[in-house]
């Protein structure tokens, strides 16, 4: 109904799954490496927990798409199951031939051990996800803890995820559940978004489904909706979805502190503090109803359906490099100040920085720094080499990350083994890895860093080239201001690419236009084959 009015392709805030509208915080991203470094590290149990509509399926569904090859997914989206229920699942899922006679939980149980045993011969994991997990009963719990005793003297023959909200952590902590509890190897709880996020996020599906012009949702709104959602997805929303449609009834541009509170007494009318006053936007309630009748089903939406799983492959598959050993378990020597780990860096891109500080002595050789704080997740999204950070007790330490695929990384050694390049378990990594990260990017010295709607000079006209040739466009004539076409297709590149579609040109959208536009720098995904 509000589409046309706004000049929109769809409904930005639909809670029904859609990949194009995935908007990664940096929260999210962290809890995406705990689930990554989970099914790398030996088998257990890894514990994801967030409030309801925090994000948990999202990031379950990014954990899905990066699973390795070599290793089968089971997904259970309903635990409330016995035990014998739920071994019958584990059953279906990996697609184990059910047991002869009358089966029965040891049936069930020899069925999976045997599984286990032949898959960890053919070179596969296995990980079982549970979601919902707070609905577990204790004796399920127990019988899923059973079934991580089966291991080789390297590792356990299956990872058990749990995903579920914070009453789970709860459950964990009874003393009843203290074995389970103590295999737990890796847990994460899912925060709400920041304020900052919060706009990101909006802005994000706003730019996605089309929106171009001033926001919709001016700042001071923003900080509205944060306060009012406590900054849950989910209840983003559902907040905004309403504030649309009461702006489109009160035929207003955009959205108004007033409209906004008047949408937040009807969304939230059950759980607000004041008394919910009758409905001013009484077309909303039929499609509020419909969306809760369809909120159970989008939850299985979002994922792969898995009930018949593909055989993965023991060799590498064809495109990619195969390596010539394993990698190691244990991580190279490291720099230990990160001014020598970025001379370092600088190398990969033919740069000899001298004595000084390294960001600033940079710039002779065109090259900026870019520091951020994204985890593993972030880096493949960059897809550079970078410094990253690495603490183990009180210690820190530097080191130069050169290469990544699913399961390794490459590292550049240091003093004696400066230049040698080592590979490393990704299991290995991420423990002492604090999530902080460094990295180059190459730009000519008169580009400002940042660029907005007005700027003028050959960055905006770079910029402007890039923008129309990625879109096929002819490229407009040089010394125009960033004028609104510059930012709307600037806007719908960013939306594209994952970024903060924010219509400001920063360093993250730079080295994106790099890569797509040829800029000669280095990958890190394709130093392992893994390049795109």
């Amino acid at each position: 109904m509000y589409t046309n009015y706004f000049n929109l392709k769809q409904a930005p805030f639909s809670i029904a799954p859609d990949p194009r509208y995935l908007f990664m915080s940096e929260r999210h991203r962290e809890a995406l490496a705990h689930l990554l470094y989970g099914i790398n590290s030996g088998g257990g149990f890894v514990l994801l927990t967030g409030e309801i509509g925090a994000g948990k399926t999202t990031v379950c569904r990014c954990f899905i798409e990066q699973v390795p090859d070599n290793c089968r997914l089971a997904y259970i989206f309903n635990p409330k199951l016995t035990v014998g229920e739920l071994l019958q699942s584990v059953c279906e899922e990996f697609r184990i031939a059910a047991p002869g006679g009358e089966g029965g939980v040891k049936g069930y149980v020899d069925a999976i051990n045997a599984y286990l045993l032949e898959s960890h011969a053919q070179g596969r994991n296995n990980v079982l996800v549970i979601d919902e997990a707070q609905n577990l009963a204790p004796d399920v719990l127990e019988q899923l803890r059973l079934l991580t005793n089966l291991e080789t003297s390297e590792r356990k023959l299956l990872q058990i995820i749990l995903i579920g909200q914070p009453e789970l952590r709860t459950m964990l902590a009874r003393p009843e559940l203290e074995q389970l509890a103590q295999r737990v190897i890796a847990r994460y709880h899912l925060g709400p978004l920041s304020e900052p996020e919060t706009g990101a996020y909006i802005a994000h599906r706003m730019a996605v489904a089309g929106s171009q012009g001033a926001p919709v949702f001016p700042a001071a709104v923003v900080a509205q909706v944060h306060r009012l959602t406590g900054g849950v997805p989910r209840r983003i929303n559902l907040l905004c979805d309403r504030a649309l449609l009461g702006a489109y009834v009160e035929n207003s541009r955009e959205v108004t502190r007033t409209i906004l509170a008047r949408a937040a007494e009807e969304v939230f009318a059950g759980d607000a503090a004041a008394p919910a006053r009758p409905a001013r936007w009484p077309l909303v309630a039929g499609a509020l109803l419909a969306g809760a009748a369809l909120s159970a089903a989008a939850a299985w939406q979002v994922l792969p359906h898995r009930a018949a799983p593909v055989e993965a492959p023991v060799v590498a598959a064809k495109g990619t490099i195969a390596p010539a050993a394993a990698p190691a378990t244990a991580l190279p020597r490291a720099h230990a100040d990160e001014a020598s780990a970025l001379r370092a860096l600088g190398t990969l891109w033919g740069a000899a920085l001298p004595a000084g500080e390294p960001c600033q002595v940079a710039f002779r050789f065109d090259l900026r720094c870019h520091a951020g704080r994204g985890g593993i997740y972030e880096l493949r999204q960059l897809d550079r080499p970078a410094v990253i950070t690495l603490r183990e007790g009180r210690s820190t330490s530097y080191a130069v990350l050169v290469g990544m695929d699913e399961r390794s990384v490459t590292l550049l050694g240091s003093g004696k083994d400066a230049g040698k390049r080592e590979r490393v378990e990704l299991a290995a990594l991420v423990p002492r890895f604090t999530g902080e990260y460094t990295t180059f990017w190459k730009m000519p010295r008169a580009f400002r860093d940042h660029l907005a709607p007005g700027d003028q000079g050959a960055d905006v006209d770079w910029l402007a080239a890039r923008l129309a040739q990625l879109v096929r466009a002819a490229a407009p004539p040089a010394q125009q201001p960033f004028n609104a076409r510059t930012q709307d297709l600037l806007r719908s590149f960013q939306a594209k690419q994952n970024l903060k579609a924010d219509g400001v040109a920063g360093p993250r959208t730079y080295m994106r236009l790099n890569q797509l536009s040829g800029v000669a720098e280095p990958r890190l995904l394709a130093a392992t084959g893994t390049g795109h």
